[in-house]
């Protein structure tokens, strides 16, 4: 893997008709990395709340480190307790995961099973369900590009993060590698979950204003056509970038 400069992303093509249902990242569990105990964790959860991630560990079909320019580095999550835990030894940039979900479905009544539409009565909707992390821990030398594995990604269009809250972030978001029109993208998704999204632009572009001197959990969430529509309605793509700014000096 390497990161490419940002006019690389320009010349690929949008792919918004792919964009089936402009629902926002909230409402929906996602996957990010976050300090616990001053150790990085990958967290499953949904606003405030993150639940038993160690538990989930066997449907995380990726993880990977790259360092500032790109290059790979061994890395891989460990159960703690309930956590799991990042190994940082070589001291990655960047951390990424991919979690396969599964499929579930919605019947009439409400309750959500992990099955197939097919196998639930009445079902009201139904879906596979994929989540993406990708966390910044270091600058990086350049923008970062397409990681393997992430169907659904958030780029920062330059290698270079504001310093604090409240500065413009602009971002892209990459479907397949290429920019993403129509897509809903949540500045908040721990500390503001029910936010109002803004949606990405032709370019797959939108422009943020950093949340948080601290923390930033950002996500985009876009539903594609199923893979079978025998078997559900739509795949769920649900992708977070995080970062930690540095206190503001006193």
């Amino acid at each position: 893997m390497t990161f490419l400069p940002s006019h690389s992303l320009l010349r690929a093509a949008v792919v918004a008709s792919l964009v089936l249902a402009a629902g926002t990242a909230a409402h929906a569990h996602g996957i990010w990395f976050a300090q616990r105990s001053g150790d990085l964790a990958l967290i499953y959860g949904e606003g405030g709340e993150d639940l038993d991630a160690a538990k989930r560990l066997p449907l995380v079909t990726t993880v990977a480190g790259y360092d500032a320019a790109g290059r790979p580095l061994r890395t891989a999550l460990e159960a703690a307790g309930k956590l799991a835990l990042v190994d940082v030894r070589e001291q990655p940039a960047v951390v990424a995961a991919v979690l396969d979900n599964g499929i579930w479905t919605k019947a009439a009544d409400g309750r959500w099973f992990k099955k197939r539409k097919s196998e639930v009565p009445g079902a009201v909707t139904s879906g596979h369900n994929l989540k993406y992390a990708v966390h910044l821990r270091a600058p990086l030398e350049r923008p970062l590009a397409a990681l393997p594995a992430h169907t659904l990604q958030i780029v920062p269009v330059d290698a270079a993060l504001p310093a604090t809250l409240g500065q413009p972030l602009r971002l892209r978001v990459l479907y397949r590698g290429q920019p993403a029109a129509g897509v809903p993208v949540l500045a908040d998704l721990v500390n503001d979950p029910d936010g109002t999204p803004v949606t990405t632009a032709v370019d797959g572009t939108v422009t943020i204003a950093v949340r948080n001197q601290g923390l930033n959990v950002i996500a985009a969430k876009l539903d594609a056509p199923p893979q079978d529509p025998a078997v559900t309605d739509k795949t769920e793509h649900l992708a977070t970038l995080s970062f930690r700014l540095a206190h503001a000096p006193e």
